[in-house]
């Protein structure tokens, strides 16, 4: 049991943890052991996520002023939260790791303003991180110039040879 200034800090801490964080999951994390449990600790934490085991009933309160608040329904049971800032990151190691073990379930969560299902949070898990985006759009402009020019050539003149075809047909 905790006395009242524990539940006070708790709440402070966990409101804090709410509104400062771009992307914040929701799981349940029944049947998993403890060594599964910090496995998956330290697996966000190379990425800069924090996994917390809640208290339902005092986050509760905790939600109650913050830009999640709309999550309070899924806070029932061995509940555990992802704070992070980098949504696509958490959202594919949950989903990862739910794949391989099926005691955690992804329940929904919040990406920025947007409330997000467990359909929502597989979406997200299967985005590009945005160094790939950056890498495949590096790839693109370093494709050389000649040959963007010879594929915008080569749909031009099958455009022609249609044109000529279909004029050879009128006649």
């Amino acid at each position: 049991m905790i006395n009242k200034e524990q539940k006070k800090q708790y709440i402070s801490e966990m409101t804090s943890q709410f509104e400062n964080s771009e992307a914040v999951l929701v799981t349940h994390y029944q049947g998993l052991t403890m060594s599964q449990l910090n496995e998956l600790r330290s697996q966000m934490r190379e990425h800069g996520i924090q996994f917390k085991i809640t208290r339902n009933r005092i986050t509760k309160l905790a939600l109650e002023k913050t830009k999640c608040k709309n999550l309070s329904n899924l806070f029932t049971g061995p509940t555990a939260v992802a704070f992070s800032k980098d949504a696509i990151m958490s959202a594919r190691i949950l989903s990862k790791f739910s794949k391989e073990n099926k005691n955690l379930k992804l329940l929904g969560g919040i990406m920025g303003n947007d409330v997000l299902d467990q359909a929502g949070v597989q979406n997200i898990a299967n985005l590009p991180t945005l160094d790939e985006a950056r890498a495949k759009i590096v790839g693109i402009l370093a494709t050389p110039p000649s040959k963007i020019v010879s594929i915008l050539l080569a749909r031009s003149e099958k455009m022609s040879n249609l044109s000529s075809e279909n004029s050879e047909n009128i006649t």
